[in-house]
């Protein structure tokens, strides 16, 4: 089946073939002949099996070749980087047509968004509460949205989104096409759907038989000390045939610790998590894109914003707290068909949340394996070459600081001292307190140069006091 097939726009087909895209995926060959009905659509599906041109394609021929300016479709997603790459996809597919599609998302400046607003955008894809703003402010009219979509639902419920999803809801006409996708279906995703839409068909684009997880990716999961992990990760990433590889971390600060080890040993990095301003997460998110960087450190907060197809590793640096998390962190890999591997740390202490997802995703692992970066099966299970160790690069030498002993008849260097007054009255080391001759023997090698200043450097001056005698009077002074 082909997207001809589907009733697609052909303009539409030829842009998607460009970027060899050809034969739609199980959950768009269900979605899009309802969609393009107007028909209210709960899509499921696992993550990375292509829901943004479920939606996006039925969206995009809706409006026309030449739609009229201003905002008429709406995409709510839960997260920065989501927005940027749902936008980027229906950028592509309109490649061939007049209808222009701004990205709204925090963490940015508002005149550019406004300026795409004003200039007549007729797709917004955005963020909550970016929208909210816009909208509070009479910069963002909802009024005509002809189709609303809300991508991700589940995540919008854990990041508490909901209640702002129901204001941008109020904001757009009743009679609007809905849709709403998402990997997932809790029950508040549920009652919100059966509030604001018109009897929707809940499409479900997966195999009865098939488990939680995708099956064309392995997981692994070892049981490991905090203290190894960097190392089993450098040996992981030398792997035979690893591509891009995301690593997911629990926090922030860990995220930063482990791009700085990894480049410290000769690999290629960056990182994405909550204290990059949002260009520096940009940035080093179209740099893992471009393949200038091959490996990213992420914290949760963009687990749903990757949508690479050549990703081929996900390692989870820290476990994730639920399953749910866990499906979308490994979600990263083997996207479009492809396949992949996720292999997962677990600490000592998050032994009861492994138990847990475990449970939840039927793995039949209850009980990790313990592994050390000198395992044997961390090289078998991994296909990494035997003798790999964990620096691509050796460490800086140390400076050397050991004077190299002196050859024999060489002559030892001068030494500068310090000389300090006494209550003598003399410098020490120049010779005895009681010694009468000692201040003309100091004038004498100051006036010659010599002494601890030799070789021309500039002397300084000192004073000497000449102790009284015992009868009170002061000593005569010298004739000329």
């Amino acid at each position: 089946m082909t997207f001809s097939d589907l009733n697609i726009d052909q303009d539409l087909v030829d842009a998607l073939a460009s970027h060899g895209i050809v034969e739609p995926f199980p959950i768009q060959s269900q979605t899009i002949p309802l969609a393009l009905s107007g028909q209210d659509i709960i899509g499921q599906a696992k993550t990375g099996t292509g829901k943004t041109f479920g939606f996006g394609l039925p969206l995009i021929q809706r409006l026309g070749l030449n739609p009229e300016p201003g905002v008429k479709a709406l995409v709510v997603v839960p997260t920065r980087e989501l927005c940027v790459q749902v936008a980027e996809d229906l950028t592509l597919a309109t490649a061939n047509r007049d209808t222009k599609v701004v990205a709204v998302y925090g963490g940015k400046a508002y005149e550019g968004q406004v300026e795409q607003l004003k200039a007549g955008a007729q797709i917004v894809v955005g963020t909550p509460g970016r929208l909210l703003d816009l909208a509070g402010q009479r910069l963002l009219s909802l009024t005509n949205v002809e189709v609303m979509v809300l991508d991700e639902a589940d995540k919008m419920l854990d990041l508490g989104f909901l209640p702002d999803v129901e204001k941008l809801f109020a904001q757009t006409s009743s009679t609007r096409h809905t849709m709403l996708f998402s990997a997932t279906m809790p029950g508040p995703v549920v009652a919100l759907a059966r509030r604001f839409m018109n009897r929707p068909i809940h499409i479900r684009a997966t195999d009865p038989d098939e488990g939680l997880t995708q099956a064309n990716i392995k997981h692994v999961i070892y049981r490991a000390h905090s203290l190894d992990k960097d190392e089993v990760i450098a040996r992981i990433l030398q792997a035979e045939g690893r591509g891009k590889t995301v690593i997911f971390t629990r926090t922030k600060r860990a995220a930063a610790k482990l791009v700085e080890e990894l480049n410290d040993r000769g690999f290629n990095a960056a990182a994405v998590h909550g204290d990059l301003n949002q260009e520096q997460r940009e940035r080093a998110m179209a740099a893992f894109k471009a393949g200038k960087k091959d490996i990213l450190i992420a914290t949760d907060v963009a687990a749903r914003g990757i949508d690479v197809n050549d990703v081929t590793h996900v390692i989870n640096h820290t476990i994730p707290d639920d399953h749910d998390t866990y499906l979308h962190r490994a979600g990263r890999t083997g996207r479009a068909g492809k396949t992949g591997i996720a292999v997962t740390f677990v600490d000592w202490d998050d032994l009861h949340k492994w138990a847990l997802i475990n449970r939840a995703l039927d793995f039949g692992q209850p009980e990790p394996v313990e592994t050390y970066s000198s395992s044997p099966h961390l090289y078998t299970d991994l296909d990494i070459p035997a003798g790999v160790k964990g620096r691509l690069k050796p460490s800086p030498a140390a400076p050397n600081t050991e004077k190299p002993p002196r050859a024999e008849g060489e002559e030892r260097p001068a030494r500068s001292r310090s000389r300090q007054r006494t209550r003598g009255g003399s410098g020490s080391g120049s010779g005895s307190s009681g010694d009468a001759s000692a201040p003309a023997a100091t004038a004498e090698r100051s006036a010659e140069g010599g002494g601890a200043h030799d070789g021309g450097a500039p002397t300084r001056r000192r004073r000497t006091r000449r102790r009284r005698p015992s009868g009170g009077a002061a000593p005569a002074a010298p004739q000329a």
